[in-house]
């Protein structure tokens, strides 16, 4: 469990045309007061599963370059909960040219473990239009040292932004992979209000990605990363009321459900792929999962499974859910057949679907 908590644009030292933290994190008070972060924290606790890991998360901002006066105030009222058994760690998320020994020994002084980089991209001409104002290079370093010293290090990417292409976002991934870090978060661009980017797509500057191609993209993106044995923690942004308020979203491949979509398109191919590479004429299949996967070969109102069975003329499919398979992995017996398997790691994996 990750207990969030939004520092408002914090350290910050520009916007990015495509940052609206009003909408994706929602009507949070620009500085966090000890009773705010106590019931925040409270709340998430009673919801807790006893098994369950839970970190303090400070978002929404650049953690590291805000004032380090907040910063300690900040970290004491986290480690505070860590203290006291309730909370197993804190998280932060940063800028990575505000990544220096002396900030990173103030995180390790308070006890943090994680720490987030927002990236976006690893395309020099793709973060100048994205007003990032921080090179390629930067968020190596920030990688390498992090890792280093031991942090639990994740990276933000997103597709589509300014200047974003097939051939740029795949070089992205794959600097990415070569840095190593622990997990990633990976969203498509969308268009929020009163953003350098809404402006830009009203005047017909910018094109987002349509929904059907950030699926393909991500859903790419999610094997490359799977092959890696890097986590991809998060697909999509995390919905918020006011981004689901008329006029919250402008445009772009928004779903509050984006990673579900991912999921279940995945499993449509592998499913296809397995059926495919039998004999024709089957009519009963029976596929075996994760528990948890179970609903992305549904899909969503059992699509996938309908699919399946008009392209495959099958009678009836089978779910047999088996709590010892390994997540992202699917295997198929067809009329009592050999069974024959795949997983998301399996090759060959497609070139990244173009777009213009």
């Amino acid at each position: 469990m990750i207990i969030p908590l939004f520092v408002m644009y914090g350290g910050c030292p520009n916007r990015c045309v495509f940052c609206n933290v009003q909408k994706t994190a929602g009507n949070c008070r620009r500085n966090i007061s000890v009773e705010a972060l106590r019931k925040t924290v409270q709340a998430h606790l009673r919801t807790a599963k006893k098994s369950e890991s839970v970190q303090i998360a400070f978002y929404g901002g650049s953690f590291t370059g805000m004032e380090r006066k907040y910063q300690i105030e900040l970290l004491g009222m986290a480690r505070s909960f860590v203290r006291l058994g309730v909370v197993d760690g804190i998280r932060v998320s940063t800028r990575p040219d505000y990544l220096d020994e002396a900030r990173i020994a103030l995180l390790e002084e308070f006890g943090v473990n994680t720490v987030e980089i927002g990236a976006q991209s690893l395309v020099d001409d793709v973060l100048e239009r994205s007003g990032r104002g921080h090179s390629a290079d930067d968020v190596a370093r920030a990688v390498t040292l992090l890792k280093r010293r031991g942090f639990q290090t994740g990276v933000q990417l997103m597709a589509g932004l300014p200047g974003d292409n097939a051939e740029r976002f795949a070089f992205t991934v794959g600097e990415t992979i070569s840095l190593g870090p622990h997990t990633v978060r990976l969203h498509p661009t969308i268009v929020l209000p009163d953003t350098p980017l809404a402006d830009a797509y009203i005047r017909g500057e910018y094109k987002p990605l349509p929904l059907a191609e950030s699926i393909e993209i991500c859903k790419w993106a999610l094997r490359k990363f799977a092959m890696a044995r890097i986590s991809v923690i998060r697909i999509g942004l995390q919905t918020t009321a006011e981004m689901e308020a008329a006029g919250g979203v402008i445009a772009g491949p928004f779903h509050p459900a984006f990673r579900s979509l991912v999921e279940e398109s995945l499993f449509l191919d592998m499913a296809t792929a397995l059926l495919s590479s039998g004999e024709n004429g089957c009519r009963e299949a029976a596929f075996f999962l994760s528990p948890r996967d179970v609903s992305h070969l549904r899909g969503q109102k059992n699509k996938n499974l309908l699919l399946l069975k008009t392209r495959f003329g099958l009678r009836d499919i089978t779910l047999c859910a088996d709590p010892g398979r390994e997540r992202g992995s699917l295997a198929l017996a067809a009329d009592g057949g050999i069974m024959r398997t795949t997983s998301i790691t399996a090759p060959p994996i497609d070139n990244i679907p173009n777009w213009l």
